[in-house]
């Protein structure tokens, strides 16, 4: 009988704990319940997304293709094609990214160099960081590939013209409503005599906020 007795009070303990830990999880439990899931939807590569209002591939790729397109349509080209009897040779060199928003410049040089080669008015060769790598495998392929493969040393395109340019934002904002402005420039330039032979620019604006903007 004793030891029946002794053991009532250490199973009401254990009961005890037992209840009070399920009331201190039940907020966990609704909490969790209530709680957002993330869901992930595939969409288009060229969908149009605005989230922050900030540059984005949307702008990347738009920009890239209007102002090549009004590259391509002045009057340097047809003067190159009667002068030299062959398409221009372009580089696209330095983009400056002189925002005030981190912009992927990488991605933007790749839309630039897309919009060349598919118009294919243009031959478009490598940057200077790429030239490194495709030099150090024809270095490679001297020492180790079969002779009827090796490409040759001296054998690069030079180009004609080099294309640089920069992306300059300005922003105005009230309250928790903003404008931001992009401008990007352009310039093409003959290699051998400097010359600047076409300046071209494209421009966007953006309005940021909650209320509705009225044109």
């Amino acid at each position: 009988m004793d030891k029946i007795l002794t053991c009532r009070p250490v199973q009401y303990k254990l009961a005890s704990c037992a209840l009070l830990i399920g009331i201190m999880a039940i907020p966990i439990i609704i909490s969790s319940g209530c709680s957002p899931s993330k869901q992930v939807t595939r969409v288009a590569a060229e969908t149009t997304i605005d989230l922050s209002g900030r540059w984005n591939d949307t702008d990347s790729r738009m920009v890239a293709d209007e102002i090549i397109g009004d590259c391509l349509s002045h009057a340097w080209i047809i003067n190159h094609i009667s002068d030299a009897a062959a398409k221009p040779v372009v580089i696209v060199g330095g983009i400056r990214n002189k925002s005030m928003e981190h912009i992927a410049v990488g991605t933007f040089i790749s839309d630039i160099e897309r919009a060349f080669i598919n118009s294919g008015k243009v031959r478009t060769v490598s940057s200077a960081s790429e030239r490194g790598e495709v030099r150090e495998e024809r270095a490679d392929q001297g020492e180790f590939s079969a002779i009827e493969t090796i490409k040759r040393m001296g054998r690069e395109l030079g180009a004609d013209y080099m294309m640089t340019g920069e992306i300059n934002t300005i922003e105005d904002r009230e309250g928790g409503d903003r404008v931001v402005f992009y401008q990007t420039d352009l310039t093409l330039t003959n290699i051998e005599t400097n010359e600047k032979i076409w300046i071209g620019g494209k421009k966007i604006k953006k309005f940021i906020g909650r209320k509705k903007y009225k044109m």
